[in-house]
């Protein structure tokens, strides 16, 4: 039994890890805004368990009003192509702030079709609310049986004890949370990619990144915009995904009737493959709507793209 008014969270779980090896805990300061859907997803770190790469999957629950859905996803990169599987037994639960834990025990076997399994009404708001929260932080868990068995070799390292992160979302202050970029001559620039210099917000650099006459199926139609994530500010803590809410925009200069799009989405952090840590849209801002003299966007040769950010969110290991 645990209780928080006598110990913290962090605690609690420092206390389990060399009790559960094949545990790993995840911390979530910010529960609110995933529970106002203000944000659509929570996702681990990855953790290795049995010689295969694991993730927990936190999410409003789809078709069904305020429970939120919690599972075991694999994400492993020997799981590819049409043939493998996976089979293990598994444990997904919550610390409380008083009494027993809360969890569900299930038999688990991903595959292609079936890479994430865990229970879609895992818990009511309300009752998450009323055991697990405080202070807006909730303490969610993934627990895979000692017996792992794929259908193709592993080599897998046993584990000594458990693992465990602070995800912590961060609501970015607005003095620092919008980035313009001003492009003059902008007939002047080819078709290819063109970069913003790089900018800080929250724990990486950013930049944007546009192709003024469209990629893929935007090529020759749109103008393709994107976010990227580069490098951490710091070298300290996990080199993970970053989560981001934020807005893509193209300023309108006459009216202040700016277009954007409003986005959520998991940046990699990969400095080998710099593209693969980028979202954004192809088909962003139609050629015609842009030079369309009436909407502002491109005055005397002159363009003002912008992104906006809302959430950010930060990683450390506990």
């Amino acid at each position: 039994m645990l209780k928080m008014g006598l110990t913290s969270f962090e605690d609690a779980i420092k206390e389990q890890l060399k009790e559960r090896k094949n545990a790993h805990f995840m911390l979530v300061d910010g529960m609110s805004k995933l529970l106002t859907e203000k944000v659509n997803n929570f996702q681990s770190l990855d953790f290795q368990v049995s010689g295969l790469k694991w993730r927990l999957l936190i999410q409003p629950a789809v078709g069904v009003k305020d429970y939120l859905s919690v599972a075991v996803w694999i994400i492993d990169e020997k799981c590819t192509g049409p043939n493998w599987e996976v089979k293990f037994n598994f444990k997904i639960g919550l610390l409380p702030q008083t009494g027993p834990e809360y969890f569900y025990v299930s038999v688990g076997c991903h595959n292609e079709k079936q890479p994430a399994q865990g229970v879609v009404k895992f818990i009511t708001h309300t009752q998450l609310k009323e055991r697990f929260l405080v202070n807006d932080k909730a303490v969610f868990y993934a627990e895979i049986s000692e017996e792992v068995i794929p259908n193709f070799p592993v080599i897998g390292i046993p584990r000594t004890m458990g693992t465990a992160e602070r995800f912590k979302l961060i609501e970015v202050a607005r003095n620092n949370s919008r980035f313009t970029w001003k492009i003059t001559k902008f007939s002047s620039f080819n078709g290819e990619e063109h970069s913003s210099y790089e900018f800080t917000v929250g724990p990486r650099r950013w930049k944007l990144v546009m192709y003024p006459r469209g990629t893929g199926d935007g090529k020759g139609n749109s103008l393709s915009l994107y976010l990227n994530a580069s490098n951490y500010v710091t070298n300290n803590g996990p080199k993970g995904r970053t989560f981001a809410v934020y807005k893509l925009r193209v300023l309108d200069q006459l009216h202040r009737n700016h277009f954007e799009i409003d986005c959520q989405d998991w940046f990699l952090y990969d400095p080998v493959h710099p593209r693969l840590c980028s979202w954004g849209r192809t088909k962003f801002l139609p050629l015609e709507e842009l030079h369309k003299a009436s909407r502002g966007f491109l005055v005397n040769d002159q363009i003002y793209i912008g992104v906006e950010f809302l959430i950010v969110s930060t990683t450390e290991y506990l």
